[in-house]
């Protein structure tokens, strides 16, 4: 218990790490996101395609390997980031292409009726979109959206790959130091399961309470 004591700590310091790393990359998704779920609804099919195509290749590529992009391949081409941006913009990259699915989800799933009595009211397309659709569709996509970030606050371990001081890599290089491998690795896992589960549970609450 003493050891364990010892390096908590460390481990905190990791573990607040993993959540600024956690708001930094939904900063940048979650804009890009709706970005995305509004230009899929285009009425010009050349817009439509670009998301569409940028949507696949952000979930189609492995986090890690976008990682890797940003934090390695930009540097070839003069533009070199700190490990704690890249990550957030690798992964920040990849959570927009998945929560970009559930944004759409919330869009398209507001009742037809009330953008015609916007557009009835004299509202241009743009602004049905701005003040009728995206506000009716946040409350039906905020378990969803609660759910992603449990889901990538978990994802910011791999940050460890390319040296963000996140929880992931404090347990390991306090277990590198005093060989506690096992220890240390039990111990951040109950520390990541300890903001999850809890955030698992308000998310099935508000399931529920949507659903009613």
């Amino acid at each position: 218990m003493n050891d364990v004591m010892s390096y908590l700590p460390t481990l905190l310091r990791g573990l607040g790490m993993s959540f600024l790393l956690l708001l930094a990359l939904v900063a940048i998704g979650t804009p890009l996101a709706f970005l995305l779920a509004v230009a899929q609804r285009s009425r010009f099919s050349g817009i439509r395609w670009i998301a569409i195509a940028f949507i696949e290749i952000a979930r189609g590529i492995p986090s890690l390997i976008l990682l890797y992009l940003v934090y390695f391949g930009l540097p070839s081409v003069n533009l070199s980031l700190s490990s704690f941006t890249a990550a957030a913009i690798g992964l920040g990259i990849n959570y927009a292409g998945y929560v970009s699915e559930t944004v759409k989800s919330g869009l398209d799933a507001v009742p037809r009726g009330q953008t015609e009595a916007a557009a009835a009211l004299g509202l241009g397309r743009g602004n049905v979109t701005r003040f009728v659709t995206i506000p009716q569709s946040v409350r039906i996509i905020t378990p969803p959206f609660l759910s992603w970030i449990i889901v990538y606050f978990q994802t910011t371990s791999i940050a460890f790959a390319i040296a963000v001081p996140e929880l992931m890599s404090a347990a390991y290089s306090v277990a590198n130091a005093n060989f506690q491998y096992l220890t240390l690795f039990i111990i951040a896992g109950l520390l990541y399961a300890i903001i999850s589960i809890p955030g698992s549970q308000l998310t099935s609450v508000l399931e529920r309470k949507r659903s009613r």
